[in-house]
């Protein structure tokens, strides 16, 4: 075993095991947050291993929970990496999943094509596969655990109503967040501060809808092309939430072409998301970024808050 697994992660991860020990490690890129690597066995299972020594409480265990329930959902356009398991050892937080094998599609002038045959892209197989997911409409808005957006906390207690849970459990928290650490003051936060007091109109009939299971994260580094064109979606901070939040998201950073047309040739929106719910939803990613990445996402938050203003 590579001595870049260290000793008590590697012990952790055999007792986890229902066959084999680990043979092998590679590291491989994590994102912003994780150290990661591929995790062979003696019985020829290949494994994802994440881990960091400064994770907040309880971070991969939400990100367990919320992986469990995609998987629970996904119809067969979707594939969710199962859970092997997930711990602490030596203060070392760490996440053990299926690996999921990269598939052999190619993009085309930034966008995903069609497979040979005229088989549907990964990218639109993802669109009807998170329409199924959000069809899991059980529960109210919220969930039963809170988890974390990046590093940040993210509360899922249950309000009374969509616009309550979206001011309350969302917008608010980093809007504090964000002025409490110096990059919102003056007439940018008395801006978003109106904003959070026209939720209610802004939000208007989303609550018809119902809540769906929201993978919560979903850009384009939380998804890729697996085997069989099949589409892969991972790191999850999932709730029971308005089913547009995941397409919005989809829209703020670049994503496959094909996924929103096939999306929307399942389940349509009104016209109230492209006038400005879309703007309201990404808002609460922008402020995340804020918290993350710091002032270069103001503007951008500044921008989508006035869009929303502007119809409300």
């Amino acid at each position: 075993m590579s001595t870049d697994l260290p000793h008590a992660l590697a012990a952790a991860i055999s007792r986890q095991l229902e066959s084999g020990e680990p043979t092998s490690f590679r590291r491989v890129g994590g994102g912003d947050i994780n150290l990661a690597g591929v995790v062979e066995t003696s019985s020829g299972d290949r494994l994802f291993l994440k881990w960091n020594p400064a994770a907040p409480v309880g971070l991969f265990h939400a990100e367990a929970d919320g992986l469990d329930a995609l998987r629970a959902a996904a119809d067969d356009n979707v594939v969710v990496p199962a859970v092997r398991g997930f711990g602490e050892a030596e203060g070392v937080s760490w996440l053990l999943t299926d690996y999921i094998e990269r598939g052999g599609g190619r993009p085309e002038g930034g966008r995903h094509v069609a497979s040979e045959g005229g088989q549907p892209g990964w990218g639109a197989r993802l669109g009807r596969g998170l329409a199924a997911i959000h069809r899991d409409r059980g529960g109210g808005f919220g969930w039963s655990r809170d988890n974390f957006i990046g590093h940040l906390p993210q509360a899922n207690a249950p309000t009374e109503d969509w616009a309550s849970f979206w001011r309350d459990r969302r917008i608010g928290p980093q809007l504090r967040a964000a002025a409490e650490s110096g990059h919102l003051r003056g007439r940018q936060l008395a801006g978003l501060d109106r904003l959070l007091d026209r939720t209610s109109e802004a939000l208007a009939g989303a609550d018809a809808d119902g809540p769906s299971l929201l993978h919560g994260d979903l850009w384009g580094g939380n998804v890729m092309e697996a085997a069989a064109g099949r589409a892969a979606v991972y790191d999850p901070a999932v709730y029971r939430g308005h089913r547009e939040v995941d397409l919005a998201m989809s829209e703020l950073f670049g994503f496959p072409g094909d996924f929103l047309p096939a999306y929307l040739e399942v389940w349509p929106v009104p016209e109230a998301y492209a006038s400005h719910r879309r703007d309201l939803y990404q808002l609460y990613y922008l402020l995340a970024h804020v918290n993350l990445f710091g002032a270069g996402y103001v503007a951008p938050s500044l921008a989508a808050a006035r869009r929303v203003l502007a119809v409300v």
